[in-house]
This record gives structure tokens, C-alpha cells and sequence, in this order.
């Protein structure tokens, strides 16, 4: 019993980690998202470019990969992270280039008598885009952010590759050690659930409060 108690610390440890790496990688995927998917809508060739580069980049390329080049890779050229780092990194810049479309979709979205309207206020491209446009398409983005945040939260589980001992790394010790496979992943898929339910919920939660607040920001 005491070695079972021993091996649900490890499994929280586990759960620890992950819960850091989904947090940290979605507050980077954030404002990669927004950055890239704005810049899909500039007027500027140059940054529209690199926009697409990036997103076609991370989307077309595989998790694994670009996770062992921010790990293995990158110190090649002087660039040294942390397991935790390269994974939050990886996570991040991967789940950004799927939000990005997701902002720039949105902001499409928008009916086009709000670009009128705008337009007959004589605000500007930025005033129009941040008083106006944007508010708008936030709300738009919300529920498909809220599965890329839990996309992002299953693939964490790639992090153990460069021994990160996260959820999953540490029920393969519990499985090593225990020679029992069915309690450690029965384990891990609960608690993915139940980190997938809460992310739901505040993001549920997050979408209906701004919706009550919409109205006022149409014109």
C-alpha cells in the first residue's frame, strides 16, 4: 500500500507538469495566434509572407520533429532550453499556427456592414480593428480556441520522448516498476478528462460572458 501511495505522488507530480505545460504553451500560442493571424490580413506582401511561412510551416510539419529540433537541434546552434522549455516552446508555436487561422477566419467573419460602418465613422484600419472588428471575432474564435487549448493539452503527452516527467512519462514508471498497465493509464486518461472538462468549462463560461457584452460594441 505504502509503494502504491508512493506511485500516486509520481502520478501527481505527473499531472503537475502537465497542467504547467498546457498553461504555459497556450500563453504563448495566444499572441502567436493573433500576431499571425492578423498578419495574414495585412496589407503588407512582406508580413503576409511570413505569416504563411509560419503557419503552413508548423501545420504541415509533425509535433515530434519539431519538438526534437527545439530539444536536440537547436543547441547545435548555441540555443540551449530546458526540457521544459522545448516543450513549451514546441506546443506553443505548433498550437499558435491552428489558432492563427482561427483569428484570421474570424476576423473575416465579420458582416460587412461593420467594415461600413467603420468606414463612414472615419476610423482608421487599427481603430476599426480594435474598437470595432476585433472584439467582435474574439468572441468567434472562443470555442475553437477552446479545442486547441485541449489539442494542446493531449499532446503534452509527446514531451516525454525527451524524458520530461509529465503525466504520461510518469505512468510508464509506474508501469515499469508495478509490471500493472490498466490502473496507471486508467489513471492518466481520467485525469486528461478531467483537465479537458475544466478547460471546456471556463472556456463555456469565458464565451458567455462576452457574448452578454457584445451588443454594445456593434454599431
Amino acid at each position: 500500500m505504502a509503494d502504491w501511495a508512493g506511485y500516486l505522488g509520481l502520478m501527481l507530480n505527473g499531472a503537475l507538469v502537465t497542467a504547467e505545460l498546457t498553461v504555459l504553451g497556450c500563453a504563448l500560442a495566444l499572441p502567436v495566434a493573433f500576431a499571425a493571424g492578423l498578419g495574414r490580413l495585412s496589407r503588407l506582401g512582406s508580413v503576409r509572407a511570413v505569416s504563411i511561412a509560419y503557419i503552413e510551416f508548423f501545420r504541415g510539419t509533425s509535433i515530434f520533429v519539431q519538438l526534437f529540433w527545439a530539444y536536440f537541434v537547436l543547441p547545435l546552434i548555441g540555443v540551449t532550453l530546458t526540457p521544459l522549455q522545448a516543450g513549451v516552446l514546441a506546443l506553443g508555436l505548433n498550437v499558435g499556427a491552428y489558432g492563427a487561422e482561427v483569428v484570421r477566419a474570424a476576423v473575416q467573419s465579420i458582416g460587412r456592414e461593420q467594415h461600413e460602418a467603420c468606414v463612414a465613422l472615419n476610423l482608421t484600419r487599427w481603430q476599426s480593428l480594435r474598437h470595432v472588428l476585433l472584439p467582435q471575432a474574439t468572441v468567434v474564435m472562443v470555442p475553437t480556441f477552446c479545442n486547441n487549448a485541449i489539442e494542446l493539452l493531449k499532446a503534452t503527452s509527446v514531451v516525454s520522448l525527451i524524458s520530461l516527467s509529465d503525466l504520461t512519462f510518469q505512468a510508464q514508471v509506474v508501469r515499469s516498476q508495478t509490471g500493472s498497465t490498466a490502473l496507471p493509464f486508467l489513471t492518466v486518461l481520467v485525469v486528461y478528462f478531467l483537465f479537458a472538462s475544466l478547460i471546456s468549462f471556463g472556456m463555456k463560461a469565458l464565451e458567455r460572458r462576452m457574448s452578454r457584452g457584445l451588443d454594445g460594441l456593434r454599431i
